[in-house]
């Protein structure tokens, strides 16, 4: 990054998150009761061209207006105004900013007006930087995994302090791996974690049972955004979310039988309550497709870069041994639409780099108990046992056959799930299935949860550790410092590009440098 970039960001940043400027105040004038409240911060999102998402909440029926400018003195502003907030969407709102200029910094404020009176509520500043035309630097960072195995934020340590750690590198956005949530995990006032440290939460009651009505969905996203290391980091650095299973509950599948906490025993009534609360609280713009609930998708980023964001959750099959031999019904992860969509896309892609977003990993096992006595049930791609394609693994064999066939390159997977971080390389030589060009898969996270791992390595596409850092014990508190983000930096000038693994304090725990292909 050259020093020029260094300094407007820092300019930027000392703009900061929700500082009220002289001469901001709202065009109409009231008591501070009777205005309306913005209750969670703002976020950006999704950018895309010209365009950006903007997002935040009220505290009744209101419209969210933005206004915009290069300039943090907002001399010639933008304004935009969102369709009416009420209690169909949880108060929750987004505007989509166009006509952006290429490559500048902007800078936006919220304001919410009562959908009765008008008055207006104070402003919540934020600012973004634009997608790029040309080629430059670019840095972006990814994680999963927030507020997880009942570790919450804790004021005793500074809440959610990866978010800090996150927004201290400057990144151009942020990709949520999954996770975002976790649905089922409620929050106790306190954890009892190694060497009997007491780990101490804020609670809610949305986050003191796990989650079954859309309200307690809501709330558990109410409850991260308590956070404010979270506002912040919303307010400063724009975000690409995907989801996995935490957001409706652990390991969901259309085979999912849920335990005694819950009293809904329909898996599918759940989902379809989750992915409403997931849609109105993340920053992203609903697709055409899927009634408006698609949630994978392409999200360019100038002539380096596209981000393939993948869904891994909404069109698999039930979670089984995962040893079909033949595709069908049983096989799907991706799902049909979405695999031929991945590999139109990917073939159609004119960038340098092409980041697979993934929210699980390839390789590595991820047990979900047992079909029956003795033969595990499988959450993920792999299915342990070493050879051939099979199950699930049959999708991806025929992505990274369609890539080698078509000559597709410099394709890099990053994923999070499995509460640690690790870097794996995959190569044909090393392989049963053998078609396809040697690729890497980088793991980040958990962002606030417990930590585990490691997991096993299955060797049917090849998979070799190249590094891993995980905790001595299953489920370790985050005191134990074992929290981790991803960063990728792409070269303007060379194109390289050099992923790190970064601990709790931002600190690179490891480094890898890939070069272009000619």
């Amino acid at each position: 990054m050259s020093h020029f970039d260094l300094k407007r960001r820092r300019i930027i940043q000392a703009v900061g998150a929700g500082l009220l400027l002289p001469g901001l105040a709202p065009a109409v004038i009231a008591s501070v009761k009777d205005r309306p409240k913005i209750t969670d911060g703002v976020q950006s999102g999704d950018l895309s061209g010209e365009r950006a998402m903007v997002w935040s909440r009220s505290d009744r029926p209101s419209r969210m207006v933005v206004e915009w400018d290069t300039r943090s003195t907002f001399n010639n502003p933008r304004r935009q105004v969102s369709a009416l907030a009420d209690q169909r969407t949880d108060f929750t709102a987004r505007v989509e900013l166009s006509g952006l200029p290429a490559d500048q910094a902007i800078f936006y404020r919220v304001l919410f007006e009562d959908a009765q009176s008008g008055v207006a509520s104070e402003p919540w500043f934020g600012h973004l930087r634009s997608m790029p035309q040309n080629k430059r630097n670019i840095r972006f960072v990814w994680s999963g995994d927030t507020v997880g195995q009942g570790f919450g934020i804790n004021p005793d340590i500074g809440g959610m302090r990866i978010y800090e750690a996150m927004r201290l590198r400057l990144p151009d956005f942020f990709i949520h791996s999954g996770d975002t949530i976790y649905a089922d995990g409620p929050v106790p006032a306190q954890i009892t974690t190694e060497g009997g440290r007491i780990w101490r939460n804020l609670t809610t009651e949305a986050k003191s049972k796990v989650a079954e009505t859309l309200d307690e969905y809501r709330g558990n996203y109410r409850y991260n955004l308590m956070d404010e290391n979270l506002r912040r980091f919303n307010a400063q650095v724009p975000q690409i979310w995907q989801w996995d299973d935490h957001e409706v509950t652990n390991n969901w599948s259309s085979s999912k039988q849920l335990d005694d906490r819950y009293k809904v025993k329909d898996i599918q009534v759940l989902a379809a309550r989750a992915r409403q609360a997931y849609l109105e609280y993340a920053p992203l713009r609903l697709q055409q497709a899927d009634n408006g609930g698609r949630i994978y998708r392409k999200m360019p980023y100038g002539p380096m870069l596209d981000v393939f964001v993948l869904d891994m959750r909404s069109y698999r099959d039930g979670n089984d041994a995962n040893l079909a031999d033949k595709p069908g019904p049983t096989t799907a992860f991706l799902g049909r639409e979405q695999l031929a969509w991945l590999k139109r896309e990917l073939k159609a892609s004119t960038a340098q780099w092409k980041i697979i977003a993934a929210d699980m990993p390839i390789g590595l096992g991820v047990p979900d108990g047992e079909v029956s006595p003795g033969v595990a049930r499988w959450e993920a791609i792999a299915n342990g046992n070493d050879g051939p394609a099979l199950g699930r693994e049959l999708e991806v064999a025929e992505l990274l056959g369609y890539l080698r066939a078509e000559k597709i390159r410099d394709c890099v997977w990053l994923t999070a799930d499995v509460h640690y971080c690790a870097a794996h390389h995959y190569h044909p030589d090393r392989a049963v299935f053998q078609d396809f060009e040697p690729f890497w898969e980088f793991v980040a996270g958990p962002l606030n949860a417990g930590s585990f791992g490691p997991n096993p390595l299955d060797k049917t596409f090849g998979p070799e550790l190249v590094f891993q850092k995980a905790p001595p014990a299953q489920n370790t508190s985050p005191f134990a410092g074992f929290q981790f983000f991803g960063e990728v930096n792409i070269d303007g000038q060379t194109s390289e590009l050099t992923v790190n693994l970064r601990d709790l304090d931002g600190v690179s725990v490891f480094e890898h440098k890939l070069q272009p292909s000619v």
